[in-house]
């Protein structure tokens, strides 16, 4: 289901920018066959149109990562940009009488290649695809939140202890089996002959990140689960240092005057510290001290370390504003310069709430594993946590991230971040 949904998103990327050339060769020679209406020097042009295209319609699908793919805007703009790029540089290689260039043939059709690959992906969003999933499990808590997905429809629960007659699945269902639950004979023959009859028999924990972008944690016993894959990703931690110490240099002069102009706002509306400093858990248990702009009264602690609400007392003037913003972040990105925090990471935990949730919460200590992040998996898809229940779910994402961590979901996550920024969801 997964890999053609992403071949139909792709050849449909494909034919827009057939339609495109077309339609541009219309415009510009008289004719819809491009090679006819401008001769044999316009098509070296087309196959480096196409060429690219179907590179990096390759590559975007491979950047799609574990998840469920969505025909996201983000992918088409790499794709449409890659592909002017790549023939920028051809033409810059080739010099222009190798290959032919007309700005208005060129022109027309990236505009309405962007134009139809926008529409397409309108529509396709407005009705994502949905996965038939048949369950074996004892948890139903699990069935219940996998049915919640936008992709996903649970036709059939089945329990691990029946001993009567169980149906075929209806075609194309998948059997997402609990692994941990102790299953009958029937139901183990039931699940062996649907594997026979070539039907998709997956583990319910695979099925649940996959659709939910979550670790059930119910699912883990030992810890290492996550430790080994995180073990596995060493490689990229290295190049994710330098490219976010790299995005974070480049755009100093712009966070720098923002830094200062809201310096000012908090200096203005209740005086001296503009910051506020905290001591934060860091990777591997290291406790560092996290500078943000202050954005409560300079007493907001004095009777200990408690989570924000919605509508705290302690906000100062333009408080409420910088936390929306997540401009009082700003400072953070010093700790990104020194090596203390990430830019994509689990969120940094006050000590006193970490101590707590490490005895309370199971693999808890598990999130210290890198380097904790301005922004993160779990920060983007569930927000703030403001309490232990809350924490024990964000958990789960942060779980995910851990095993899933790569340079596409970090990319994933910052245009996220970029949106909740915008829109101010999740702050507190």
């Amino acid at each position: 289901m997964r890999r053609r949904f992403l071949l139909s998103v792709a050849a449909v990327d494909l034919t827009a920018l057939a339609i495109g050339a077309s339609v541009a060769s219309i415009v510009v020679f008289g004719h819809p066959v491009p090679w006819l209406g401008a001769g044999n020097r316009i098509i070296p042009l087309l196959l480096v149109l196409f060429g690219s295209a179907l590179v990096l319609s390759v590559v975007t699908v491979r950047m799609s990562g574990h998840g469920v793919p969505r025909p996201t805007f983000g992918r088409m703009l790499i794709i449409i940009t890659g592909t002017f790029m790549v023939f920028a540089l051809a033409l810059v290689i080739l010099r222009e009488e190798r290959l032919y260039f007309s700005r208005s043939h060129l022109g027309i059709t990236f505009i309405i290649w962007l134009v139809l690959a926008g529409v397409h992906r309108l529509v396709r969003r407005r009705r994502p695809w949905t996965e038939s999933i048949a369950v074996i499990t004892s948890e139903k808590i699990l069935a219940d939140e996998l049915a919640e997905s936008d992709h996903v429809d649970v036709v059939r629960i089945v329990d691990p202890g029946e001993e009567g007659d169980i149906a075929p699945l209806p075609r194309g269902t998948t059997l997402a089996y609990d692994m941990r639950s102790v299953v009958s004979r029937r139901v183990a023959q039931f699940v062996t002959s649907s594997d026979i009859a070539g039907y998709v028999v997956i583990p319910l924990a695979a099925v649940y990140e996959e659709h939910l972008g979550r670790i059930p944690i119910l699912h883990l016993a030992e810890g290492w689960e996550i430790a080994t894959p995180v073990a596995n990703h060493e490689v990229w931690l290295p190049p994710k240092r330098f490219i976010e110490t790299l995005m974070v240099l480049v755009a100093a002069p712009i966070w720098l005057v923002v830094g200062a102009i809201a310096s000012l706002l908090v200096l203005i509306a209740d005086g001296r510290p503009v910051f506020f400093s905290q001591d934060r858990v860091g990777k591997q248990g290291d406790v560092f001290t996290m500078l943000k702009l202050r954005t409560m009264r300079k007493d907001s602690e004095a009777d200990g370390a408690r989570f924000a609400g919605d509508d705290d007392d302690r906000l100062i003037r333009f408080g409420r504003f910088l936390r929306r913003s997540r401009i009082d972040e700003i400072p953070q990105l010093i700790h990104v310069l020194t090596g203390e925090m990430s830019l994509v990471g689990p969120r940094a935990e006050q000590v006193p709430f970490v101590f707590k949730f490490a005895e309370t919460i199971p693999f808890y200590q598990l999130r210290h594993l890198i380097r904790p992040g301005i922004t993160g998996w779990s920060q983007v898809k569930f927000g703030y946590a403001d309490g232990e229940v809350g924490t024990m779910e964000k958990l789960t994402y942060d779980l995910y991230y851990l095993k899933h961590m790569s340079p596409a979901l970090d990319m994933r996550i910052l245009w996220l971040s970029v949106w909740t920024i915008l829109t101010g969801a999740g702050a507190r």
